[in-house]
C-alpha cells in the first residue's frame, strides 16, 4: 500500500493514471497530452507498472496503458475515491486535450 500511495504521490503518475481511467492510451498519446519527453514518460510508466497500478498490452509497434484489473480489484474503493477528487484543475484540462489529441493522433 506505501508503494501505491508513493507512485501516486507524484502529479505526473497521478495525472497519468487519471488519464488511463478514460481508456487505453500509447506513450505518444501521454507525451502529447501531458507535454513531456518520451523518456520522462516511460520513466514514470515504468514506476506505474512496477507497483501494478498500471498494465500494457502490445498492438503492431505500440504499447497501450491502461488501468489493471488487479489493480481495481484490490484498491477499487480507494481509485473511486480518488477519481471523484480528480475531476477538476489540471486533470480536467487533461481529459479535454485527451479528446483533442484523441481526434488527431494515428497510433
Amino acid at each position: 500500500m506505501v508503494e501505491v500511495f508513493k507512485a501516486l504521490g507524484d502529479e505526473t503518475r497521478l495525472r497519468m493514471a487519471m488519464l488511463f481511467s478514460q481508456e487505453k492510451l500509447c506513450v505518444c498519446e501521454i507525451e502529447e497530452i501531458l507535454e513531456i519527453s518520451q523518456s520522462n514518460a516511460s520513466r514514470h510508466l515504468n514506476r506505474l507498472k512496477t507497483v501494478g497500478i498500471i498494465s500494457s498490452e502490445r498492438k503492431a509497434q505500440w504499447v497501450y496503458y491502461y488501468i489493471s484489473n488487479d489493480f481495481l480489484s484490490k484498491y477499487n474503493s480507494l481509485w473511486q475515491e480518488v477519481c471523484k477528487q480528480l475531476n477538476e484543475g489540471i486533470y480536467a484540462e487533461d481529459k479535454k486535450r485527451l479528446e483533442e489529441v484523441k481526434k488527431s493522433t494515428d497510433c
